[in-house]
This record gives C-alpha cells, structure tokens and sequence, in this order.
C-alpha cells in the first residue's frame, strides 16, 4: 500500500515523524506536509501565489502552503501513481467534536478524499503531548484492517487517541462527534506600545460528552474513531423548508 502522509504542525513536528517511523514498517510512505504550523488552517488554499516543494535531508518534502494544498500537490505531482491512503497526523493535541470543522489535519484527510482516496485523520489528545508512538501503533493497526474494509466513498475516518503509553490503552472504541459549549470571547490585550492586539480565548467546555461520543471514549481511556462524512446537506431540515419555501414571492 502507498501512503501519502501529511498533517497541519508543519514537516518539522515529532508526530508526523513518529508516525511515519512505524508505518514504513509495513507501507510504503511520501512525507508531504507544511513547511510551519498550521494549526486552524481548516480547508483553506493557496491562490494567490505559487505553491513550492522543497525536499529534505530525511526525505520528506515541504510546502510553502497549508494542510490542503500539500495533500492536493502530494497526491497530484508529487507521488506517482497516485497513493492508495492519505493520512494526516500525528496532530499535536485533540480534534474533537466541533474542533474537526477548525481542524487543518482533518481538512487534510478530506482532501485526500475530494481526490477519491481513503482518507484517516490522527491526533493525540494532550495539550503536552508526549506518547505518540501509542497514536501510531493503534493508526498502523487500523490501516491495516481498513485493507479487508474499505471505506464508503464518502466517508474518512477521524482517530482521536489518549496521550498515554500503550500498555495502558483500554481498547478502541467507534463514536459520533460530541459538541463543545461556545467558545470564549476574544481576548484584548496591548503590545509593548499600548495598541490593541487581540487573543482568541480558550475552546469551550464538552456540551454533548456522554456516552457514545469521541470526549467520552478519549476521556475513559480509549482511542476514538469516528467516521466523517463530507456532505453538509441539512436532510432533516429539507422537508419542512419546502412546506414553506413554495409561499414565498419573487
């Protein structure tokens, strides 16, 4: 199996690294990833100005782009033929609940997906992350079950693993996305000079964390999987909307 692996903590981050160390053990893997961080990049692109690769001394590439753009350029140019998976990570804190929609890695994943392959995001819940060789082993794990179970067309996959050793895992569970409370305010605050800069303020507190959901699993001790869909269609919505829509005037 190719694996094209990238993630949004940049080339240089110790979670892409780790998690490329054991998956060349059993794949075969290109490193195509950001040159900086590029933590809440989402699914934004390069437009303006032209993308650059840049190969180095261990042999990943970076790119003068985001998250999306180095999967896009990877796959497209980069690796040929084409990878059979796309996998983002290790990122370097959660990606939880409403956090995928901010989430450079998962972004990541559903461009590899856009493009019609497989796709996994990774990232280990700590804001001091320390064992990502357990992130990597239970990732390796599953790419390796994923062969015999194919993922529907529209779907990637979101892991969302303890930052605790191995050993200590409890097991791995399939969940849903739970939500957060809103966000806190921007925070305002002055430069040397007096002038107003501005902080976003810390996420919000776990609404929706109860049983069945990614916070709860991670919370308990296990890894979290959640598959995704990429189609945003409002279904339930749908039929109500057209009872009324038809009474309007235009």
């Amino acid at each position: 199996m190719r694996i094209l692996l990238s993630n949004d903590d940049g080339v240089h981050a110790e979670g892409i690294k780790v998690l490329y160390e054991e998956l060349v053990k059993y794949f075969q893997v290109k490193v195509v990833a950001p040159d900086r961080n590029c933590s809440g990049a989402s699914h934004s692109l390069t437009l303006l100005n032209p993308l650059r690769a840049q190969a180095m001394d261990n042999g990943f590439t970076a790119v003068n782009g985001t998250p999306t753009d180095s999967v896009h350029l990877g796959a497209t140019q980069l690796m040929q033929p084409a990878p059979d998976l796309v996998v983002a990570g290790i990122n370097h804190g959660a990606n939880l609940g409403d956090d995928t929609i901010y989430s450079g890695t998962v972004a990541a994943a559903t461009e590899g997906r856009h493009l019609g392959m497989p796709a996994i995001a990774v990232s280990l819940v700590s804001k001091n992350p320390q064992h990502f060789q357990t992130a990597a082993v239970v990732t390796a794990r599953f790419i390796e079950r994923l062969q015999a179970h194919p993922l529907p067309s529209d779907q990637i996959i979101n892991i969302n693993v303890p930052d605790m050793p191995l050993s200590e895992l409890k097991g791995i569970q399939v969940t849903r996305l739970g939500h957060r409370h809103k966000a806190e305010t921007m925070k305002k605050m002055q430069d040397p000079w007096q002038r107003d800069i501005y902080w976003y303020g810390p996420l919000g507190q776990e609404l929706d964390a109860g049983v069945g959901t990614d916070f709860h699993a991670v919370a308990n001790g296990f890894a979290s999987i959640t598959p995704l869909t990429i189609d945003m269609t409002a279904y339930k919505s749908m039929t109500q909307m057209t009872e009324w829509i038809n009474e309007l005037s235009i």
